[in-house]
């Protein structure tokens, strides 16, 4: 099994701000340098969560706090949730919840 062939999937909660977005670039680079994802790829994903996110910040609302995903790790309310998911075919999708 070639390691991009390994299902990897990440969500947390980002600040509704500026101050979110770098963490969560580093978070997701990390995790998926730690699956073996290619670096072209993952420098995609992370121009892409950026984009997303910080369009969420710029446009969007932050989420109430009952809309917390199972696994979002430290949910507060006036976060947004991050995700990205690689499959064992190696797809790899992200996405950003604001409210």
């Amino acid at each position: 099994m070639v390691a991009q062939e390994v299902p990897a999937s990440s969500s947390m909660a980002v600040p509704h701000g500026p101050s979110g977005v770098r963490r969560a670039r580093h978070r997701m680079r990390d995790e998926l340098t730690g699956h073996g994802v290619p670096d072209p790829v993952i420098d995609d994903a992370v121009l892409v969560l950026s984009e997303l996110l910080s369009n969420a910040c710029r446009h969007g609302r932050p989420l109430p706090e009952e809309t917390a995903r199972p696994g979002a790790e430290e949910f507060e309310e006036g976060d947004v949730l991050a995700a990205w998911e690689v499959t064992p075919g190696g797809r790899l999708t992200v996405e950003v919840t604001d409210g």
